[in-house]
């Protein structure tokens, strides 16, 4: 087999061995998980295996696809953004991007993108994977569309087309592409293994991408022959409808593919692994400061907790709480949100990718939790909820 290896705080004793079991048995094929308590790494774990053949044993720079989980780095660049001048989250999107304002969206302001509150969910359908790896085209889609509500009125996860609002965004207020602003003024700062994009050379250090082998389906609304849908109901299949996850074809094939690992989606194609994730996210809990650099103000980290949102977010049809570029924990008792095991706190923020990656942070406690595998799993075979648990347990 190949051996847990990492270093971890004896009080963690519990978590290696929930993880060093769940590799034993396969319902981890590899993993990495990371924990940072008041700027201290307390915990940095990996193993496992790159692919199910077990050909190539996970490595301390081993890196996968983390989906969603992309979308907590890509808020923090922005957040970067608005401390240093260059962005207002008050400020309207077309203050940037002129364009934006075609069809009615001029009162579209940089916080309601954030919290995806924007009223642009997904593209008018159809749409595809060849049409959003046409950046300039889909981009110049999102800008000539008319929004589907009335901004901040409503919550509807942007699961598709945050990645490209927030990159034109960041490109417009700072000249400087998304991508290469996370590489440079981030992850290797920080010396956190984080690619928005990767290059051919890098791909040697990427584990395989497994799909859940009991999917559990996509939560989508159930109408009643006899009846018409809700307005969230609409708005729930309209994004599946308009967005290029659900045109994929093989996730096996396309997650795995060169194509899928060059693309740039700042919501959805970043590759990392629990250490590098977690590194990124450990300012949010430290006053704004990361391996002895400050990149946030506690100004800015205060702009995260801003609630915007609050009640059933309609692509989901369950509770979540947005603030401003992360979801935020239920603050008196747990909720069936997204993460049903996140337990209440007055400022955690959260976000996750499919499969199960995530990245957690309690800023009142100043902890940090990452997650990064390739067997993505689904429903009560997720392991990430047992690792929360018995992270916050051994406390």
């Amino acid at each position: 087999m190949a051996h847990l290896q990492g270093q971890y705080d004896p009080r963690f004793e519990a978590v290696r061995e929930l993880l060093a079991q769940n590799l034993e048995t396969g319902k981890e094929l590899g993993a990495s998980l990371y924990v940072n308590i008041d700027g201290e790494e307390v915990l940095d774990l990996w193993g496992g295996w790159c692919e199910r053949e077990h050909i190539r044993p996970w490595q301390a720079d081993t890196i996968v696809n983390v989906f969603s989980g992309t979308k907590t780095v890509a808020s923090l660049a922005l957040l970067m953004m608005v401390d240093r001048g260059l962005l207002d989250v008050d400020a309207p999107v077309a203050h940037y991007w002129p364009e934006f304002a075609q069809n009615g969206k001029e009162s579209v302001l940089v916080r309601h993108v954030m919290s995806h509150t924007a009223g642009l969910p997904a593209w008018e359908p159809p749409f595809s994977f060849e049409d959003a790896a046409d950046i300039r085209g889909s981009t110049d889609r999102l800008a000539a569309q008319a929004g589907w509500w009335e901004p901040g009125t409503r919550a509807s996860y942007h699961a598709s087309s945050f990645g490209h609002l927030v990159s034109e965004i960041a490109l417009r207020a700072s000249g400087v592409p998304l991508r290469d602003f996370i590489r440079t003024e981030i992850a290797e700062p920080l010396e956190a293994d984080f690619i928005l994009g990767l290059g051919g050379d890098q791909f040697d250090r990427v584990a395989t991408i497994y799909p859940a082998d009991d999917p559990a389906p996509a939560p989508a609304p159930t109408v009643d022959a006899d009846r018409q849908p809700t307005v969230e109901e609409q708005i729930s299949l309209r994004t599946r409808l308009g967005s290029f996850s659900g045109t994929l074809g093989d996730p096996l094939t396309v997650f795995n593919s060169e194509a899928w690992r060059r693309t740039d989606f700042a919501g959805s194609s970043g590759h990392a692994n629990a250490r590098g994730l977690g590194r990124c996210l450990t300012a949010l809990a430290n006053d704004g400061w990361a391996r002895g650099r400050r990149l946030l103000s506690p100004e800015a980290i205060a702009l995260v907790f801003r609630e915007q949102a609050s009640g059933i977010d309609a692509y989901y049809a369950r509770p979540i709480r947005w603030g401003i570029g992360y979801a935020l924990a239920p603050q008196e008792k747990k909720e069936r949100g997204p993460l049903p095991f996140l337990r209440p706190g007055p400022r955690t923020c959260y976000w996750y990718g499919t499969g199960g990656s995530m990245g957690i942070v309690d800023a009142e406690r100043r902890i940090t939790i990452a997650y990064a595998m390739n067997q993505c799993q689904s429903g009560r075979r997720s392991q990430n909820g047992a690792y929360y648990d018995a992270i916050l347990d051994s406390l």
